[in-house]
């Protein structure tokens, strides 16, 4: 299973339309808007986030809910070690490669 950390986006960055900032309690990273393409979030939109990439727009209540269970699994850490991680950077860099960096195993489901 995979972790995906909900994020609001607080700014777009001028002169790369596919690359958001995203806050996720208090930390800030850039990552990939690309595979939005289709419904490009905006700023104020909360996404679900994975090794740099969102991968989908989600509410806030949505994104409240995610981050309550996340910390009831005690996998808030390492969600947070996810977003501190991985950065566009690496998203540009495994999209170039084909690889993946893998997932991390908790112990259920999150949609």
């Amino acid at each position: 299973m995979c972790l995906a950390i909900p994020g609001k986006i607080v700014s777009l960055v001028p002169d790369e339309p596919h690359l958001g900032v995203v806050e996720v309690t208090g930390v800030r990273r850039r990552v990939d808007l690309g595979l939005l393409v289709e419904d490009m979030p905006s700023v104020g939109d909360w996404v679900l986030i994975h090794v740099g990439f969102a991968m989908s727009r989600i509410s806030e209540q949505d994104a409240a809910e995610q981050m309550q269970l996340l910390t009831v699994l005690g996998e808030n850490e390492a969600a947070m070690d996810e977003v501190r991680g991985y950065g566009v950077e690496d998203a540009g860099e495994l999209r170039s490669t084909g690889e993946s960096p893998g997932c991390r195993k908790t112990s259920s489901t999150i949609q």
